[in-house]
């Protein structure tokens, strides 16, 4: 069996702690993004002597310093970037002439679709303008994108024109959207180095480990019921009926990596752009009654509430400083750890339209890569992972 069928979540971490670290090295990966989540699942497997494409030798690529709780990341040869800047960006990546692969996997959020086209499309195209022409062994580029490619922007109030299962060719909507963007500048710039091969990656809302990620859905959720169990509060579910009572999916922060490094070293995953979920349907209402559980807070059913999450948690940075001190936590504010707006958006706003929408992993399997997960053990493995590396009691 392939390792990628394997799903082994968390052999990582615990591989690189006993020492097993690569001595030579057969590939070369640059990670920018490395401090979000799919980065850090991408360090962490990349750094283990049997990942595919042989033993890895490792560049980080972020905006802000090397975080404390990315202690265990020290094979990783980290560099501080502001891609948005061609300078900064010639600066810092023009010389890792060593590069054979880049996994793009960067992203800012702004206020309006229009400007998330700019900043992202500008990050990109700095990174690849800088690594492009100076590593003579590139061979292939991953780019992260998402599922919101097949959905109607955040500025938009259209409706979704095709059927329900996402597959991978649908056409574009008719609107601005960041990630069309991307894959533009993707395809335009692999053109100038011959047989420079590249993938794009769709992941559904990803369960994975980032304090620093504006999208740490898993981590956000364990902040709230911290602050909950603090207070002596019950776990309210923040969001919509349609949220608890409907289907959802994930994509597993491990399972995207290895998707991503089996369409960087597998002849049949170049090329193309493919979808990433766990496999299976969750259901919120399981969910919050497995976050009730780890925190041993009061599990209740679906109220109706127009209160949303960000509302609720305007005025708990004190409480949340009173935590950390308490707890001996590692430093955090809580707008750092917290992004109330994002879990919003998923278990209010998104909700509405995602509901009984399948994305489709049949041509990720048809081309070679069968991983999955169960997203009830993913979901608890990540709050393990916050609380290991003390970012929550």
């Amino acid at each position: 069996m392939s390792w990628w069928w394997l799903g082994s979540i968390g052999s990582a971490l615990h591989r690189i702690e006993n020492g097993d670290i690569p001595s030579k090295f057969q590939n070369v990966a640059l990670i920018v993004g490395v401090t979000g989540i799919s980065g850090n699942s991408l360090a962490d497997i990349l750094q283990l002597p049997t990942t595919p494409g042989g033993r890895w030798k490792v560049y980080g690529v972020a905006r802000r310093p090397r975080p404390q709780w990315q202690f265990h990341h020290n094979h990783v040869q980290y560099i501080q970037c502001d891609m948005a800047d061609p300078e900064d960006s010639e600066a810092k990546l023009s010389h890792i002439s060593d590069v054979t692969h880049i996994f793009y996997v960067g992203w800012v959020t702004k206020s309006s679709e229009a400007e998330s086209c700019v900043e992202n499309g500008r990050m990109l195209r700095n990174v690849l303008n800088a690594v492009i022409p100076n590593a003579p062994n590139l061979q292939h580029i991953c780019l992260q994108t998402g599922q919101k490619y097949a959905l109607p922007s955040q500025d938009s109030l259209s409706e979704i024109q095709h059927e329900p299962q996402f597959v991978e060719e649908f056409p574009r909507e008719g609107n601005p959207n960041c990630y069309y963007t991307m894959e533009d500048i993707l395809f335009e710039e692999v053109q100038k180095k011959e047989n420079l091969t590249w993938s794009v990656h769709r992941p559904a809302v990803m369960f994975g480990f980032s304090p620093y990620s504006t999208r740490n859905i898993v981590g956000s959720l364990c902040v709230y019921a911290t602050i909950c169990k603090h207070e002596g509060q019950p776990l309210r579910f923040p969001g919509i009926q349609t949220a608890w009572d409907g289907h959802s999916e994930a994509a597993d922060a491990d399972l995207v990596a290895e998707q991503q490094i089996w369409s960087a070293v597998e002849l049949q995953g170049k090329r193309q752009a493919f979808n990433c979920s766990n496999g299976d349907k969750f259901y919120w209402k399981d969910l919050w009654k497995v976050l009730a559980d780890e925190f041993d807070v009061e599990f209740v059913e679906f109220e109706e509430s127009s209160i949303c999450l960000e509302e609720m948690m305007r005025d708990k940075d004190p409480v949340w400083d009173q935590i950390v001190q308490e707890k001996e936590l590692l430093p955090t504010k809580l707008e750092e750890v917290g992004t109330w707006w994002y879990v919003d958006s998923i278990l209010r706003h998104e909700a509405e339209s995602d509901t009984n929408i399948s994305r489709s992993m049949d041509k990720s399997v048809e081309y070679g890569f069968g991983g999955s997960r169960d997203t009830a053990e993913s979901f608890r493995f990540w709050i393990d992972h916050t609380r290991r590396y003390k970012i929550v009691p």
